[in-house]
């Protein structure tokens, strides 16, 4: 299930603050099982508004909003039909040499020429040779880790943007990616910030808005902010947007994330009958009376900080969020926003019950569509990107006690991906939370049917038949 991404989740330790690799984490997993069942996510600047983001050759499917704003995709008609497949290899080259132009304006900033083998990489990559350009973007990989990948460093970030939108183009059929970008980009008010999680989430919405007409709307991701070579690239590129943070905000959040780390450790230390306060996958030890943190959960409470820092620094902007990774701090003044959330919602815009039905409804009519559709019934890519994004809306719903509408956005990610870990973890933990281990126990058979080998599902199945025989 897992393999490395393109944003650096192969290493997560924080051995020290100057060292950190950032990490993009793919899914927002019960806390127990974090590390077994990531997914992937990524990375990404500007991007535009939904009508003008759709793809030229979009027909497909459109549904009602959620209350906050028309979400489903707005399809373009033309009397010029372009297939779907033309539109998304043109907007991939055009997105190549746009990231390209960011590289050279990054370089001259700098102050460092572009290697060769980066041009070279470009050309591939706007030319549609699509298996070149990932050998050669393997190959600067390699060289991006090795000592002298110090001088791709200032404009890595663009490259790995135009690697992360090729990847989707790859896995994607045509037609659903657009409707998928549509479908983020068509949610967002005028003026919206944006920031993605997964790797769907973050380069199609991208790619789409970068390549469009309109509004450009400011793109970045939940998953890289303890990084400081991303906000240098923030700062490039929105510096004149948006109050962007500095490494003295990171350092900050990294030593006030330490100090309430050690805090947490030494209560359960010396407290080991009350609950415990140290997260599970959440590695803090002391070491020669130095407190050492690592792990990708660790990273991610630290982005989450980051993430509160600039929204604060920015009361005048408003954000939108496709998680990867939950935020729960944010919780509390989020609200459903399509097929995303909105952060710091203003009252009218509060989650409601009204609201929470509305949402329901809103995912019942995608599913509907994605599974009457034989392009996105038959493309897991499809099926699990949204299904991630029901599990983030269903939590949110959990958070603000309407579990009722909560179970019933679980069923349809469920319905959509009865095999996707994730889903399944969290449906079964909010039906063991009611004491319900029959039906947990239906989920978990739903899953071992489309996923019989996994054994994460064999012994949660196990699990649930002690339970429920109270032993």
């Amino acid at each position: 299930m897992e393999r490395n991404d393109l944003n650096g989740r192969r290493d997560s330790r924080i051995a020290g603050r100057s060292g950190w690799q950032w990490i993009i984490v793919g899914t927002a997993l019960l806390v127990v099982l974090i590390a077994a069942l990531l997914p992937r996510a990524r990375v990404h600047p500007p991007a535009q508004p939904a009508q003008s983001a759709v793809s030229e050759a979009s027909n497909g499917p459109s549904s009602s909003g959620t209350g906050n704003a028309s979400t489903q995709p707005h399809r373009l008609h033309s009397s010029h039909q372009v297939s779907a497949e033309q539109v998304v290899a043109d907007k991939l080259a055009r997105f190549a040499a746009e990231r390209r132009e960011v590289v050279h304006r990054l370089a001259r900033r700098a102050k460092v020429q572009v290697p060769a083998v980066v041009e070279g990489y470009f050309d591939a990559l706007e030319a549609g040779r699509r298996e070149e350009a990932l050998a050669l973007f393997k190959h600067l990989s390699d060289l991006h880790r090795s000592p002298a990948g110090s001088e791709l460093q200032p404009f890595w970030r663009a490259i790995v943007e135009a690697q992360g939108a090729a990847e989707q183009v790859q896995s994607w059929p045509a037609q659903q990616l657009l409707d998928y970008g549509n479908a983020v980009l068509g949610s967002l008010r005028p003026g919206m910030v944006y920031v993605g999680g997964t790797d769907p989430g973050c380069f199609i919405p991208l790619m789409l808005n970068d390549t469009s007409d309109g509004e450009q709307h400011i793109m970045l991701t939940q998953n890289a902010l303890a990084d400081g070579s991303y906000l240098d690239y923030l700062s490039a590129l929105y510096g004149n947007q948006l109050t962007t943070l500095t490494s003295g905000d990171s350092e900050r959040a990294f030593a006030d994330y330490v100090a309430d780390a050690q805090k947490r450790l030494l209560h359960d230390q010396s407290l080991p009958n009350e609950p415990p306060q140290v997260l599970p996958g959440e590695a803090i030890s002391i070491e020669d009376g130095k407190v050492q943190v690592s792990g990708q959960v660790a990273v991610m409470l630290i982005n989450e900080r980051l993430l509160q820092n600039l929204m604060d620094s920015n009361p005048g902007l408003s954000f939108a969020l496709e998680e990867s990774f939950p935020f729960k701090s944010t919780y509390a003044k989020a609200a459903p926003l399509g097929p995303v959330m909105e952060l710091g919602a203003a009252s009218q815009n509060a989650l409601t019950p009204d609201t929470a039905a509305q949402t329901v409804a809103f995912w019942q009519d995608t599913t509907d569509q994605l599974l009457a559709d034989p392009e996105g019934s038959g493309s897991t890519s499809a099926l699990n990107a949204y299904a991630k994004m029901m599990v983030a809306q269903a939590n949110l719903l959990v958070s603000h006690d309407l579990a009722g509408e909560a179970e019933q956005t679980f069923r349809l990610a469920d319905q959509l991906a009865p095999g996707n870990p994730e889903v399944v973890f969290q449906y079964v933990q909010l039906l063991m939370q009611q004491n319900r281990f029959a039906d947990a126990q239906q989920v978990v058979a739903g899953a071992l049917s489309a996923a019989p080998e996994n054994q994460q599902f064999q012994a949660l199945n196990q699990q649930l038949q002690l339970r429920a025989s109270g032993k």
